[in-house]
């Protein structure tokens, strides 16, 4: 799919079937966040924990790269459909292998083959039905609705053990919620072939596409979400751990997270696409930084521990949705659907990669130090956001300096 089509009203019923296959596709992903606890029950460690979880890495970073040859040989709904599969029997491999061993890290990458495809397609196929102007409102739905599934994954865990059932319960579910999402994104491409939206060979990604996305402004929100994607796959991970450090319910810090980045995306979201997305920006990875610091600093209160959760709700949510839709319109012309994958191959290697590292921080050094290395990868895409602002005034200026001067020959 191509600008071309980009001009094309959205389709309200079609939307709907996209955003409601994400959130249950996505469950699948949130309940990942529960392995720490799975292993630990299973006598391992949150060192096996993030090695099982990086293991997705190697077979997302492949998919990314691969998933726009897939669309383009299948059609990239129907290629999600069949993510779906991977998604449950990720979820049914959780379930069913006994041991907390590297068994478990065949599973990782099969889960990597499912969330890989699927989460790089999902942006394209909203950038196919929906026009330029307005694909940083409609990418927030759709991230909205998948981060709804996130975070009811450790959700449905925190229930399943109050009502005294196995962790492995919430896993369970998800594999029945991957094969209904699949089965919607498979009813989806058959409605986008009959309404003429899918178009071929206009998906796929070269090193000579690459190096022109890279080369143009968009690699800054695909560096940034990469970034943003360690951060959230740090704290997001090892969320259970940090919260039985502190004698935290870790289903809170999920309850507010969740909360505050769909009611950001649905109410505020059309509000801040109005404005200047870079100043957005500053405001949006500020309030990132502050929530970690809450983290680091207010260890003993439960209501300090859900409002950081709900500022990063914001502040990462709507930072994500702000920089999905600079990366697809900084992109080079025609090249909207390889910006795409790009951005979503940085997000998996940040979100997938980073887990490992503190998993083995936290067994090392604590929890306290993983969060000081957040911290700083927090500081650098403010860093990144402040570097762009200046640039686009210094240029302003140049330019308002070059238009007096000609002005006055």
């Amino acid at each position: 799919m191509s600008d071309s089509v980009a001009g094309q009203k959205v389709d309200g019923g079609e939307f709907a079937v996209l955003c409601i296959g994400g959130f249950l596709l996505s469950i699948a992903y949130g309940v990942t966040f529960l392995i720490p606890v799975l292993v630990g029950e299973r006598g391992g460690d949150e060192a096996l924990a993030g090695l099982i979880i990086s293991a997705a890495t190697v077979s997302t970073v492949i998919l990314v790269i691969l998933s726009g040859h897939i669309a383009d040989a299948i059609g990239s709904a129907r290629a999600v459909a069949v993510s779906g599969l991977f998604l449950a029997a990720s979820a049914l491999g959780f379930v069913m292998v006994p041991s907390a061993g590297l068994s478990l890290m065949a599973v990782g990458f099969i889960l990597g083959i499912g969330w890989g495809t699927f989460y790089a397609l999902g942006p394209i196929l909203v950038a196919a039905i929906v026009e330029p102007e307005h694909r940083i409102r409609f990418f927030a739905l759709l991230s909205g609705s998948m981060m709804s599934g996130i975070g009811a994954g450790p959700i449905i865990g925190r229930i399943a053990t109050n009502w005294s059932m196995p962790i492995e319960a919430a896993f369970a579910f998800a594999f029945l919620a991957s094969l209904a999402g699949g089965a919607l994104y498979f009813l989806l491409h058959i409605r986008l072939t009959k309404a003429g939206k899918i178009l071929p060979h206009v998906n796929k990604i070269s090193f000579g596409s690459a190096r022109e996305v890279i080369g143009s402004r968009a690699i800054y929100s695909i560096i940034m979400v990469g970034i943003g994607g360690a951060i959230f796959g740090g704290l997001s991970s090892f969320q259970t751990s940090y919260a039985k450090a502190h004698g935290f319910d870790y289903s809170l810090f999920f309850i507010g997270f969740m909360s505050a980045a769909i009611l950001s995306r649905l109410f505020v979201a059309g509000y801040v696409v109005k404005k200047d997305p870079l100043y957005s920006l500053v405001v949006l990875t500020s309030l990132t930084l502050v929530s970690i610091v809450l983290f680091l600093m207010l260890t003993s209160n439960q209501f300090a521990y859900l409002g950081g959760a709900a500022m990063l709700g914001v502040g990462y949510g709507l930072t994500y949705s702000v920089i999905n839709g600079l990366a697809a319109n900084e992109a080079p012309a025609g090249l909207m659907p390889q910006s795409l994958l790009l951005f979503s191959l940085a997000y998996s290697i940040g979100v997938f990669g980073f887990p490992l590292i503190a998993g083995n921080l936290i067994v090392s050094s604590g929890v306290q130090t993983m969060l000081y290395v957040v911290l700083l990868l927090a500081v650098l895409n403010f860093a990144i956001v402040l570097f762009r602002v200046a640039h686009r005034a210094t240029q302003e200026r140049n330019k308002a300096f070059v238009g007096d001067n000609t002005s006055t020959l």
